[in-house]
């Protein structure tokens, strides 16, 4: 019985550390995004009047344009979160807080509100860069 190897010895495919942990020029920079926030918001919500019913579907439209808008900027291996919440206004405070565990050096955020006669908005995106 004779054994011999059929295949043509392959060339080895020699790779190279594929592995970015951080971004090499661009970042997320949060005057930027807080600034393209406040656009959104002033041109979605100037005219607007306080809804129960159109809250939701209004909350989830502004998280989509300020998500679409955040891509536009083309940072790579960024990933985003975007949350929006609209509340009645009536003269009450409202306090809100996050926590994120992060890597302060390359992840960040950004907010901005609105607030007209009968509504008020506040709008965050994260933006987090993905190793």
């Amino acid at each position: 019985r004779c054994l011999f190897n059929v295949f043509p010895r392959m060339a080895e495919a020699v790779v190279s550390n594929a592995y970015t942990i951080r971004p090499k020029k661009d970042k997320f920079r949060p005057l930027v995004v807080k600034e393209l926030i406040h656009k959104v918001l002033v041109e979605a919500l100037k005219e607007k009047q306080f809804s129960t019913e159109g809250a939701k579907s209004l909350t989830k439209q502004l998280c989509d344009v300020i998500k679409e808008r955040l891509k536009e900027l083309q940072l790579p291996r960024y990933k985003y979160v975007v949350q929006v919440v609209i509340g009645e206004q009536k003269g009450e405070g409202v306090k809100m807080g996050c926590r994120c565990f992060w890597d302060s050096d390359t992840d960040n955020y950004a907010q901005d509100i609105f607030m007209n006669d009968t509504l008020f908005c506040v709008a965050a995106a994260f933006g987090i860069y993905y190793y």
